[in-house]
């Protein structure tokens, strides 16, 4: 609140070669934006009066609530804020995207869940547009707390969760998930192939976690990227190997595939688990895909792991390209790790 009474939003600044509390050695940067700068959204307006009020510049305040979007909400203006209060949940209900971020710098998107609708979305959220290479490292575009949900509060389809082409963003807590319980969920049900791909250059994610996509659950295209700390569990219920086997014909789909084209990329704490419970025998060949031209020591501390010996079936075969061993029901609950790769 400021000095004259109304309330303000504070929008810290990003912060480059730092180490602990941004307020330790004085007032954390940033700036103050004023409160009728905000179009202060509740779950009866319409997509078509949020998307009016971007038009004219207001950054947008979504109250908690479930708000059913008949068309994508277009962010278009570089520093808008979009920010959740109590995780609304927004839901494209004729197979849009929810958010598309056009190419502009310092958009913050904060504290939002989307939830996939009933007819299938190619992508419910997307920063940028493809090929663009648009991004500010002075000002990148933020997502935090943004989480993603095919199915399991109610039914929904997706192709892709998130799709990254701007430069610069960072991806700060991403949870993108297919159902494993709840409402609309299945093998055909709850359809989706990725959960997130990232086309541009730069991105940094910390705190990735991606869970049960129906083939590679994070592709990685652009250089210079960097993942810290990465927390996936594969499909619980392929119905057969040959369900979830490549055309090529490898076993399964990786966890993370960064793309053959990548020169740089670097991973700190990447962690993939395998829990197969349809009765049958289920393996994925790798946890984890990159080019092995990569830098030596671009992958730090990876791991897999076979859980619940009692029901689970199948496993892991290898950490990293062939590398480092299999989770089976031969060590369940047992950490698989790499140290360094390549």
């Amino acid at each position: 609140m400021g000095s004259d009474g109304a309330y303000r939003v504070f929008a810290p600044s990003a912060q480059t070669n730092s180490v602990g509390t941004t307020w330790g050695s004085g007032p954390t940067a940033g700036s103050s934006i004023p409160i009728k700068d905000f179009f202060v959204a509740r779950p009866t307006d319409s997509a078509k009066t949020i998307n009016n009020a971007l038009d004219k510049g207001q950054n947008v305040i979504f109250t908690p609530g479930v708000y059913q979007l008949d068309r994508t909400l277009k962010v278009k203006r570089n520093d808008t804020v979009v920010l959740g209060l109590g995780f609304p949940t927004l839901v494209p209900t004729d197979g849009d995207s929810a958010i598309a971020v056009a190419d502009v710098k310092g958009v913050t998107l904060a504290g939002l869940m989307v939830d996939a609708g009933p007819k299938n979305s190619p992508v419910l959220l997307e920063v940028g547009t493809k090929n663009a290479h648009k991004g500010d490292p002075a000002n990148p575009t933020v997502l935090s707390d943004v989480f993603l949900r095919i199915g399991g509060a109610t039914p929904g389809k997706a192709t892709t969760s998130l799709i990254v082409n701007s430069d610069n963003v960072i991806l700060d807590d991403i949870w993108a998930w297919r159902a494993d319980h709840g409402n609309g969920v299945g093998w055909a049900a709850n359809t989706a192939d990725t959960g997130v791909i990232v086309n541009g250059d730069n991105v940094t994610a910390y705190g990735l976690f991606v869970e049960h996509y129906q083939k590679t659950e994070v592709i990685w295209n652009g250089n210079g990227g960097k993942v810290v700390f990465f927390q996936n569990e594969m499909p619980y219920d392929p119905p057969s190997q040959a369900a979830w086997t490549q055309p090529s014909g490898a076993l399964g789909y990786p966890a993370l595939k960064v793309a053959d084209s990548v020169t740089s990329f670097r991973g700190y704490g990447m962690g993939s688990y395998s829990f197969f419970n349809q009765g049958v025998d289920i393996f994925a060949a790798n946890a984890f895909e990159v080019p092995a031209t990569l830098a030596a020591g671009s992958l730090n501390d990876l791991l897999t792991i076979f859980l619940d010996p009692s029901v689970g079936k199948g496993g892991i075969l290898n950490v990293v390209n062939n590398t480092g061993g299999s989770s089976t029901i031969a060590n369940p609950d047992v950490p698989v790790t790499v140290v360094s790769y390549p």
